[in-house]
């Protein structure tokens, strides 16, 4: 697929996905979505990938959605903008249970529906400069799709407060009530993100995908549900491929085979 609002490119295992439109702030619209979605789809499909990286051309993040866009949905029908409205929601859940870790390097700002994608990474590293809002109230919406992954991020607390007040943010200000993992000054941001992605390819990968799992799954268990499933899980890895080699690894003092540098 030849892309027109998004550069995906894989180097080694490292997928890079960056919105680029930065003419007019990386705002999405149905095509952003619907190439989006498929780099993720490739994603999922590539076991060679081991880390997503998710950012934005120019000085933006993603700015939120396409006034141009916007212009023609307030002419569409209900049936219209539910079919546009549920594929952004499957892409947002495409990102939020990929395989692979997805960092979020965010270089500038994101607004509206661009802070749904700061929420469905995994780990968000921040320029202190960039700028965050839920602004969907200001022009009589609500930050519908992205709410789910929000509310798990910051909290019900927090949520119901920016909701409201779609608050205008700074990196220390997304930090504190928990939008983002990490702020740095805009000139260590990439040297934060090299630092986390090459954490990240010292850990097993399939343990890197069942943590993502366990971490989504459980709170919403009840102890008859996550007292089984938390004990198979770690027994399955315990005599997986994986598993044996990481613990031998250990036991051994050596690096295990998926460190490769």
């Amino acid at each position: 697929m030849n892309y027109q609002t998004v550069d995906f490119s894989v180097d080694g295992r490292i997928a890079n996905v960056t919105f680029n439109r930065p003419e007019i702030h990386n705002a999405f619209n149905g095509t952003v979505i619907e190439e989006m979605s498929d780099i993720f789809a490739k994603i999922k499909a590539d076991d060679d990938i081991r880390v997503v990286l998710l950012t934005g051309r120019g000085k933006s993040f993603c700015a939120g959605a396409d006034l141009n866009w916007m212009r023609g949905v307030i002419k569409q029908s209900f049936d219209e903008n539910l079919a546009e409205s549920n594929a952004l929601a499957d892409l947002f859940y495409s990102i939020y249970t990929c395989k692979r870790p997805v960092i979020g390097r965010i270089n500038g700002a994101a607004i509206g529906g661009g802070t749904g994608f700061v929420a469905v990474c995994d780990i968000a590293i921040a320029a202190r400069s960039a700028k965050f809002s839920f602004s969907e109230v200001k022009i009589g919406v609500v930050p519908a799709c992205i709410g789910p992954y929000v509310v798990k991020k910051m909290g019900e607390g927090k949520a119901r407060e920016l909701f409201i007040t779609g608050e205008r943010m700074n990196g220390d200000r997304a930090y504190e009530v928990g939008l983002v993992n990490r702020v740095v000054d805009d000139d260590q941001l990439d040297a934060e993100v090299n630092n986390l992605v090459k954490s990240v390819l010292t850990s097993g990968p399939e343990a890197v995908a069942m943590a993502k799992r366990l971490v989504s799954e459980v709170p919403g268990m009840t102890p008859e549900q996550f007292k089984p499933f938390t004990a198979e899980m770690i027994a399955r890895l315990r005599v997986s491929d994986e598993g044996q080699e990481g613990m031998d690894a250990f036991l051994n003092k050596r690096k295990p085979n998926w460190v490769t540098d």
